[in-house]
């Protein structure tokens, strides 16, 4: 094959296929300056090393009503993360907050998800960052629905992963090396489960592939792991505050063993997405007792009306 001329190129790069295009509404790209709504320009350098190498950062963020959730606590990890990998934004942290609302608002929807990348850069095929003058930073709206009611009536059924936690010093940065995550996905859908859930080595509990857990255990104590090879989701700490605040539940964070869910009251999935929803059997046995047996109770419930009232209280407007 013949290499092209520009305009052919051109051509045939508008025109390829474009899986998932209808759920994209708005997009930013900082090396373009602009937002854009059309799917087919939404391109990221081969030679970012977010692409070959992993090396970079992303938030999801969900946005209600016309509300971001959370939206400084995603910025805080952000930077938590940049400083941890030594990545500087292309621009002022002050500019990546304001163009995450620019895109939110150029989505046209009240409901979305966006998704926050901040990468290494482009400029080479190597692993040294010094091959990278500048960072990159993209930023995507996408479609989303609101989940349906009968998701939180019904909950989900969830298993033993043979994926285990990241180890500790990656696990706390939200970094876009996520093959042991699509792992559990891939797990989950092979077994028609569906939340694949980590357990360390000693049996101790870490996360989903892309949500947080805990127990409500048999003295009616919300239980979730401690912060060392999971990363704390804005959903579960806002879950954790809601409990302290309202004096809803004691409150504890710290080792979960899996044999200590038989006995729970409950087990809880939290993620920007759906907010809580109940785990209604794990490992093939339903969870809870009485008239919650095999499905989500009152503190999963809860939580789901909490949090999206917590969002619409605080969430910042766009």
């Amino acid at each position: 094959m013949q290499p092209s001329d520009f305009a052919t190129c051109l051509q045939a790069l508008l025109s390829a296929p474009r899986p998932g295009a209808d759920k994209i509404l708005a997009y930013y790209d900082h090396r373009m300056g602009c937002i854009s709504t059309d799917p087919r320009l939404l391109l990221i350098p081969l030679d970012d090393h977010i692409c070959h190498r992993g090396d970079g950062l992303f938030e999801s963020i969900c946005y209600r009503y016309g509300r971001i959730f959370a939206l400084d606590a995603h910025m805080a990890r952000l930077r938590e993360g940049a400083d941890a990998l030594t990545i500087t934004p292309p621009c002022s942290w002050e500019a990546v907050r304001d163009r995450i609302l620019d895109v939110a608002r150029a989505s046209g929807r009240e409901h979305g998800d966006l998704r926050v990348f901040l990468s290494r850069g482009p400029g080479g095929f190597g692993v040294a960052p010094a091959e990278c003058p500048l960072s990159g930073l993209y930023m995507v709206a996408l479609a989303a629905h609101l989940p349906d009611e009968g998701l939180y009536a019904r909950g989900l059924t969830a298993f033993s992963s043979s994926i285990p936690p990241k180890q500790e010093y990656l696990a706390r940065i939200k970094n876009t090396n996520y093959l042991p995550n699509v792992l559990m996905a891939a797990e989950a859908a092979a077994r028609g489960l569906d939340v694949a859930v980590s357990f360390d080595e000693q049996g101790f509990m870490g996360e989903a592939a892309v949500a947080n857990l805990a127990i409500v255990d048999a003295e009616g104590c919300l239980r979730c792991p401690e912060p060392k090879r999971i990363l704390a989701g804005t959903t579960m700490l806002a879950a954790l505050r809601l409990a302290r605040t309202q004096d809803r539940l004691p409150v504890s964070q710290g080792p979960v063993h899996r044999d200590e869910i038989a006995s729970a009251r409950e087990m809880l999935l939290f993620t920007s997405s759906s907010l809580c929803v109940g785990i209604s059997h794990f490992d093939g046995r339903p969870i809870g007792q009485g008239a919650y047996q095999g499905r989500p109770g009152p503190e999963a419930l809860w939580f789901k009306d909490a949090l999206l009232s917590l969002m619409l209280e605080e969430g910042t407007p766009f």
